[in-house]
């Protein structure tokens, strides 16, 4: 994405906003034009010019635009030399010093007006800008994190998004109000004198080569900054992931010395791109003061000369609206660094942005089906890497009602087989069906709201006890909740807390046992009370007391509902409908527990591995 992708893609909804900014700017640059009209005025009274009342000049439509000009001028000069005749020199220099305090008045009030209708709009684009980006992040399919670093997606969505905001949103005042006034000054520095003017447009090509020779490889340094950082924030994020395997280890020195290697390559290049944004305020400085003084003995020759196309106050006027260009100009070179800057970190957030999600949702979606029936594997292969087959040819039925449980080694496929039936990834080959319907015709939001799960790793927020178990239900009532942390044998450790359900868990439930954030997830699908379960291990957490007591209450939630279960303790599962057995991707042994004892396959083998 570039700078001008970016203007039309979040700028459209500020329209209002922008016009009134560029209606103030225009404003503020005319007036303050006309407060430096009165150095023409002063300086001829102060100096003596103004002593003899000409004639003024009539205008007509047949008049060019340098004609009208020079009536102007002279009708000015006309207007002011009778008025000093008529009120002396001291009374018009006090009218012409209150017309500059008027004209100052409205340039700053029409200044701040324009800033105050940009200030919306640079930080809209910004809430525009992380919204889209976190709604793109939720909408990406689970394949897409696992191959992506998680310290480089937050550095994206904090680190990349804060240097936009530095900037190329702090540059949108200077993009949009800058360039006003260098137009406007420069029109009137040609009505004034085009000799003059073309000399300094001369000069400004080789000014404008140096200042882009040395912002060019501001994007390519910033580029390298933001990954730096990015590595940073990984080593951070699996650091406090890991914390406890760290300090068992003893691995504290490796991973300061590591993360003191990086941090030292963030500083070294940070260093060398932010001295080199720092000199565009300095070179743009003295460039712009080497063309003035070029100016001064330019049109310094052509006033000492006979011919000369202007008088010595409006050179001076003339010197004074050049020297006004300088600061805008310097402040849109500014603004050129920051934005050459900040588009090394807009990139990173256009990756994010631009990133096609492989679970396509269907254009015309199908009406959810009642389930009535069971789902189906038809013939499923997949495969994350190309070559490398997880699933091969899987047949599988799942009467609705009935409890199917898979087991094998890991590495077999168990967990793919669940995560295909949401579309967290879409098969390769063959189809999943609900009552007949290919899964990839529903839409994802109606085919996960038929489906509750529970995973091995008990994913909670930190907030309450309260909305964890009612996450994704709306209107949940606090009966509902606690008669759902019943069944999960969680309602008397939440009661034991210092709030009840209000009291918060911790992040990620760091302030529960491994068994208790367990019942809580159980707790939420209870909740949902979908029609279709899906069980990754949830079990795996428990103690042996905590096991019978969820056990217990998933097998009374399990009757009359399709359940789908991986469990590596076979003990909990001998009640299934029917067990499959998993390797290397495929289904080699499928049955009740006592049939597949006595086939004296892979179940037994497993079966008496744990007995």
């Amino acid at each position: 994405m570039d700078f001008l992708k970016l203007l039309r893609r979040f700028i459209p909804p500020y329209k209002k906003e922008v016009a009134l900014n560029v209606l103030f700017n225009l404003l503020s640059t005319l007036f303050s034009l006309f407060s430096f009209a009165a150095i023409i005025p002063v300086l001829q009274i102060l100096f003596g010019i103004t002593t003899e009342v000409g004639v003024t000049v009539e205008w007509n439509w047949g008049m060019s635009i340098g004609d009208i000009v020079s009536a102007w001028k002279n009708n000015l000069l006309v207007y002011i030399a009778g008025s000093v005749q008529s009120l002396g020199a001291g009374w018009m220099l006090f009218y012409i010093g209150l017309f500059l305090v008027v004209m100052t008045f409205f340039k700053t009030w029409a200044s701040y007006m324009a800033s105050f209708y940009m200030i919306p709009i640079r930080t809209g684009v910004l809430r525009d800008l992380r919204s889209s980006l976190y709604r793109k992040v939720i909408s990406l399919p689970i394949g897409f994190f696992s191959e992506e670093r998680k310290g480089d997606i937050i550095a994206r969505m904090t680190g990349d998004v804060g240097e936009v905001e530095a900037s190329i949103m702090s540059s949108l005042d200077m993009m949009f109000k800058n360039p006003i006034m260098i137009l406007i000054y420069l029109v009137t520095m040609f009505l004034m004198s085009w000799q003059l003017t073309l000399f300094v447009l001369l000069l400004l090509p080789f000014s404008g080569w140096l200042i882009g020779r040395i912002g060019k490889s501001l994007k390519k340094r910033s580029t390298k900054g933001q990954e730096q950082t990015a590595d940073l924030l990984t080593q951070i994020e699996e650091t406090l992931g890991g914390l406890r395997v760290v300090k068992a280890f003893n691995a504290q020195h490796k991973l300061i010395e590591r993360f003191d290697n990086l941090n030292d390559e963030t500083r070294h290049t940070f260093n060398r791109l932010n001295r080199r944004y720092a000199m565009a305020h300095p070179v743009s400085e003295f460039l712009g003061t080497f063309v003035i003084a070029i100016l001064l003995w330019y049109g310094g020759s052509l006033i000492l000369s006979d011919s000369s196309p202007i008088a010595a106050p409006e050179f001076i006027y003339y010197l004074v609206i050049f020297y006004s260009i300088i600061n805008p100009a310097k402040d849109f070179s500014k603004a050129a660094y920051s934005i050459r800057k900040g588009m090394a970190s807009l990139e990173r957030i256009d990756k994010i942005l631009q990133t096609e999600s492989t679970i396509v949702e269907p254009e015309n979606p199908l009406p959810l089906p009642v389930f009535s029936k069971g789902i189906v594997y038809d013939n499923v292969s997949f495969h994350y890497q190309k070559g490398r087959q997880v699933l091969q040819n899987i047949q599988l039925e799942i009467p609705k009602g009935k409890t199917v449980a898979l087991v094998g080694q890991s590495g077999s496929g168990k967990t793919t087989m669940l995560d295909l039936l949401p579309r967290f990834y879409d098969v390769c080959e063959g189809a999943i069906t609900i009552d007949g319907v290919d899964i990839r015709n529903l839409s994802t939001y109606d085919l996960r709201s038929l489906m509750g799960n529970v995973n091995q790793e008990a994913v909670l927020f930190n907030d309450t006890f309260f909305n964890n178990i009612s996450f994704g239900v709306e209107n949940a009532t606090q009966a509902d909740v606690e008669r759902a942390a019943r069944i999960a044998n969680a309602h008397e450790f939440i009661m034991d807390t210092p709030d009840g359900y209000q009291t918060t868990v911790g992040d990620r439930g760091s302030k529960l046992s491994g068994g208790q954030r367990q019942r809580i997830s159980i707790a939420r699908a209870i909740l949902k009370n979908p029609p279709i379960l899906i069980l990754d291990e949830a079990t795996s957490a428990l103690d042996t007391e905590s096991e019978k007591m969820v056990q217990d209450a998933l097998e009374k939630l399990m009757q009359n509902r399709t359940t789908l279960v991986v469990a590596h303790r076979l003990s909990t599962i001998k009640r299934a409908d029917l067990i499959c057995v998993m390797h290397e991707g495929r289904i080699v042994e499928r049955g009740k527990h006592e049939e597949l004892l006595a086939l004296g396959g892979f179940y037994t083998k497993y079966w008496e591995m744990q007995s």
